[in-house]
């Protein structure tokens, strides 16, 4: 009987040891355009790669108004931008939030991104559970003619 305690008790732990598992979140070479004096809107850019499928639900920085995910695609042959709910990141791919894309938008800048700077930028990961974490990362300004290398294979 001792033993099938023991048993059980271990079974209990370990799953709520799993339940208990967070998202770790990795986010890869994240940058922001450089905007003019007066600009109002700056885009970001970044991949993002979780352990475990979740979903990007949120952004923000202290250098915007606000911030929002958004997804450019075609519609009736014109590119249109818009702003998404969510980011599906499934578990053990990045994600790659780029020019074209998904990307993060910052509107009512506070003032001039300038290159060589960096600025922080909260990302908002929701797992499984709907439990949400947050990871905070440096995004370097980089200069306006600026063109990211190619992530092969991690589209969106």
């Amino acid at each position: 009987m001792t033993r099938l305690l023991s048993l059980l008790a271990a079974a209990l732990f370990s799953t709520g040891a799993l339940a208990q598992a967070s998202v770790q979140v990795n986010v890869i070479e994240p940058w922001v355009r450089a905007t003019v004096p007066q600009q109002k809107a700056a885009g970001a850019f970044m991949r993002v790669q979780s352990n475990t499928a979740a979903r990007l639900v949120g952004v923000s920085t202290p250098v915007a108004g606000r911030a929002e995910l958004h997804e450019m695609a075609m519609e009736n042959n014109t590119m249109r931008m818009r702003q998404v709910d969510a980011i599906d990141l499934p578990a053990g791919k990045a994600v790659n939030l780029a020019s074209g894309g998904y990307h993060v938008m910052f509107f009512d800048l506070k003032r001039q991104l300038k290159e060589g700077e960096t600025v922080p930028v909260t990302l908002v990961v929701e797992d499984a559970a709907k439990k949400k974490s947050s990871v905070t990362v440096e995004a370097k300004v980089q200069p306006m003619s600026y063109v990211a290398p190619q992530a092969a294979g991690h589209g969106h």
